[in-house]
């Protein structure tokens, strides 16, 4: 566990996040004594706060304990979205599709924790082959799309989304940089919130960033999110990059601003999903956030740009042993 914490960035997070709780309760607890705002909108600020006080511990824990906790982690993940998403798009009526969906994860979660890379890549478009022709002995064409197309799409943000995700794991120095992720993209949902109900109506006349997609995001909470989270992850990489080609100022910022943009739009295709089908939420598992997949949902674009984009300067997993199990 010594060696958990021995990168300053690391300790930085966990300690912020700490003060960052400590805060927000006393804040919660300030505005009950003193009976600021609805009694439902401190029920609400509370139960957000429950739900932190499990979240974080749980997305922190497995990335302080080690690669292999942090890749099942990760796996885990897809698997619980995977059963939000079934029930909310009625793919979970296709048994043998849903299936196969779900050992394609647990695959791409083998490949990461095997630290193959050519099994990890290759497992795309083989699960989507084997997506495509599990249901032909059926002899069922009706729906042979629209299953289909749920199914796959469903593998390439949860399977193949989430798996870069772990694949990070088999890097020496994957704790800070994943932390990173992690609490940049809550504090870029935060920002958008905070700047679009502070800044909204006086920057651009509230106008909404996408209306008929989530009503309640503003182009000045889009902007200060970008700002604020670019901030953050350029000077955060500028710690876990020390001394590599990631350290240059003009990549340390397209790092930023690719977290933010591939964050937001990772929110707003979620939205788009559930204006779609005609849902609120993909769960009730958090609450005072809906459900799980609401909660992780910039990671699912997150999470690839950012891998490829360092993989393709320095590199990920450089170096080290591959195949470790099949091997």
């Amino acid at each position: 566990m010594n060696t958990a914490f021995a990168h300053p960035v690391t300790q930085g997070i966990v300690l912020a996040t700490g003060a960052v709780l400590l805060l927000a309760a006393l804040a919660i607890g300030a505005m009950t004594l003193l009976g600021r705002g609805t009694p439902a909108f401190r029920r609400e600020l509370w139960l957000r706060y429950g739900s932190w006080l499990v979240l974080l511990p749980l997305m922190f824990g497995p990335v302080l304990l080690g690669r292999a906790w942090t890749i099942g982690a990760v796996t885990l993940l897809g698997l619980l979205c995977l059963g939000e998403f079934a029930r909310a798009t009625g793919l979970f009526r296709e048994y043998l599709t849903t299936a196969v969906v779900a050992l394609g994860i647990v695959a791409v979660g083998f490949a990461a924790l095997d630290n193959w890379y050519r099994l990890f890549v290759a497992l795309w478009p083989l699960t989507t082959v084997v997506i495509l022709v599990a249901t032909i002995p059926l002899d069922r064409p009706a729906g042979y799309i629209q299953r289909n197309a749920l199914a796959i799409f469903a593998f390439m943000l949860l399977g193949v989304g989430l798996g870069h995700l772990g694949y990070m794991a088999n890097d020496p120095g994957y704790r800070p940089l994943v932390l990173m992720l992690l609490a940049a993209v809550a504090l870029n949902d935060v920002a958008a919130f905070t700047f679009g109900k502070l800044l909204g109506a006086r920057l651009f006349g509230g106008r909404k960033l996408v209306p008929n997609t989530s009503p309640n995001k503003t182009v000045a909470g889009a902007l200060g999110a970008l700002c604020t989270t670019t901030a953050l992850v350029a000077y955060l990489g500028s710690l876990i990059f020390a001394e590599t080609a990631m350290a240059h100022p003009a990549l340390l910022l397209f790092l930023g601003v690719l977290v933010s943009v591939a964050g937001q739009c990772g929110d707003l295709m979620l939205s788009s999903i559930k204006r779609d089908i005609g849902i609120k939420d993909m769960g009730a598992a958090l609450p005072g956030h809906g459900g799980i997949m609401d909660r992780f949902n910039s990671l699912l674009l997150v999470a690839p740009a950012v891998f490829h984009l360092i993989n393709y300067v320095v590199g990920i997993a450089e170096g080290q042993p591959t195949r470790l199990i099949t091997g």
